[in-house]
């Protein structure tokens, strides 16, 4: 998950079905983009698509009263947007918001509930992507109770990073800041200490990754935990059922 291929993007999901699985569920995807900020569905409401990012990722977020959004989760071309539908379930837990422009695969609900039916490796795939989100999701809170900013910006560069496949991200501090519950004063003070490391540049609201490895030091040890789960309990399984 933290490196992209070389000379050709994929949605692990799907590159790792059987082909008669993947040119089944593929028949019935159709290629869209990804536009920053465009809201691809809401809490409680039934998905209109699902999507299985390419390039480009997407924000779960979370709101409560008055307070701005909170960010939940990323999702890249390591997972898809709707992997509910595995448990029957067509309802949105949360909102989903595209926070990095790519590209991605969309099917219908009632076509990949169809799939599901005729592919018992599809199914099982999504079951255990949606216990890597439960994993990302407690991760995420416990990192936001007991880390400082610093390293929680630096761990959320790194998935940013991992999912955009470029060095360069569109991220303002007042975005940083909503996504990582904090104020704008304190990702200001953490991305100028990152940036005085030299592991980032920023200016105007655009972050460029410098220095990775140092980046990955300076990162709490969630990033490495989410990433040996996704390996452990996701990659590793799908590569065996090949």
């Amino acid at each position: 998950m933290s490196v992209a291929p070389p000379q050709h993007i994929i949605n692990l999901l799907l590159g790792s079905l059987p082909r008669q699985e993947r040119d089944l569920v593929m028949a019935h995807c159709e290629p869209v983009e990804l536009h920053f900020g465009k809201v691809l569905c809401e809490p409680d409401r039934p998905f209109r698509h699902l999507y299985f990012p390419v390039s480009g990722f997407i924000s779960l977020v979370t709101t409560l009263g008055s307070h701005r959004p909170l960010e939940l989760a990323l999702i890249g071309n390591e997972g898809m947007l709707g992997a509910t539908q595995a448990l029957g379930v067509n309802a949105a837990p949360s909102r989903a918001v595209v926070q990095g422009n790519g590209s991605a695969l969309r099917i219908s609900p009632l076509k990949l509930r169809e799939a599901l039916l005729e592919c018992p490796r599809l199914l099982r795939t999504l079951k255990r992507y949606l216990y890597v989100v439960m994993v990302q999701l407690s991760q995420n809170v416990a990192c936001g109770h007991f880390h400082e900013v610093e390293p929680r910006l630096a761990r959320w560069l790194l998935m940013s990073h991992d999912r955009a496949h470029s060095d360069h991200l569109q991220l303002t501090h007042e975005y940083l800041a909503d996504m990582l519950g904090v104020r704008r004063s304190g990702v200001s003070i953490a991305a100028g200490a990152l940036q005085l490391r030299k592991l980032i540049h920023y200016s105007r609201g655009r972050i460029t990754i410098l220095d990775r490895k140092g980046l990955e030091t300076a990162a709490c040890e969630c990033y490495e935990a989410l990433n040996d789960d996704y390996s452990r309990l996701l990659r590793h399984k799908l590569q065996a059922q090949r």
